[in-house]
């Protein structure tokens, strides 16, 4: 985590892939959105197989890939278990049907396939104070309104669609929660520039928090009893703690890595608690 410099998401992405070169080397990587091609050229120069992907292919400007039009809302043009990693960069705010394109995700990725997602931080503090005080995503902004949050309109063959700008904004516990159920977890997550004034806040505010933050985890412990001691104590600790995390709370973007841990069809199984617990010999 860095406290000065360069705030553009695509620094830390380059970053990120010099740093893993020899892990994303021979692995086949979908970019979507592909946006220029500025992280296909560089997945594509440390060794990666790349297939770039996005809503507009025309401003695609990186000529060592080809660029397909997909759309991500929809069903993508991929085979099931095709990819070892999916790169989703600044898309996913972008979209109504959040849980639709996770799942979509899920299925074009192979068993322990990878998603790489970033996304502008909804879990800041700036954000929390922005949409408690003006509804908006940052503090210099208006609420959601049709000048600044739909982005343009145009007409094709299936009549007329509206691109959104920032309207689907996600915090991390969303973001994490939407993955579960789509048979992806949280592998890792990568931190990136401090943001300032999200780091005052942090300052002014954080003992509110903490107090807050543990009251209401107390009150979940106590009011889901019908699920095991243990078990609540483990999924609400897991989530606390992130809550809670000061770099999550003053990241200027989320930067997650997440792991397919099961197939679609089999994810209602995976993380049914009392299903579980009925097979494991719980009483309730």
């Amino acid at each position: 985590m860095k406290l000065w410099g360069i705030k553009d998401i695509k620094h830390f992405m380059k970053d990120y892939i010099l740093q893993n070169r020899d892990y994303l080397s021979g692995k086949l990587i979908v970019d979507i959105p592909a946006g220029s091609g500025f992280t296909s050229k560089l997945l594509k120069e440390v060794g990666a197989v790349v297939e770039a992907y996005d809503l507009f292919p025309e401003f695609f400007t990186f000529r060592g890939v080809v660029c397909r039009k997909a759309d991500i809302s929809e069903e993508l043009p991929i085979r099931s278990g095709y990819a070892d990693i999916v790169l989703f960069q600044e898309g996913i705010e972008h979209l109504s049907d959040q849980l639709h394109a996770l799942k979509e995700v899920n299925r074009i990725l192979k068993p322990g396939g990878s998603l790489i997602i970033t996304t502008p931080n909804y879990s800041s503090m700036r954000s929390k104070i922005s949409n408690l005080l003006n509804e908006s995503e940052f503090y210099k902004l208006m609420p959601p309104n049709q000048i600044e949050s739909i982005w343009f309109s145009e007409k094709n063959g299936d009549g007329k669609r509206v691109y959104y700008g920032h309207i689907y904004l996600i915090g991390l516990h969303k973001l994490r929660l939407l993955a579960l159920l789509s048979g992806l977890k949280i592998r890792k997550i990568h931190h990136t520039r401090v943001n300032k004034t999200s780091l005052l806040l942090l300052l002014l505010f954080y003992p509110l928090m903490l107090l807050s933050s543990y009251s209401a985890y107390r009150r979940s412990i106590r009011k889901n009893n019908q699920i095991p001691l243990q078990i609540r104590e483990r999924i609400l600790k897991e989530s606390l703690k992130l809550q809670i995390d000061p770099r999550i709370l003053v990241d200027g973007h989320l930067f997650v890595e997440f792991e397919k841990f099961c197939e679609l069809d089999d994810v209602v199984d995976e993380i049914d608690l009392f299903h579980k617990y009925e097979k494991a010999g719980f009483q309730t």
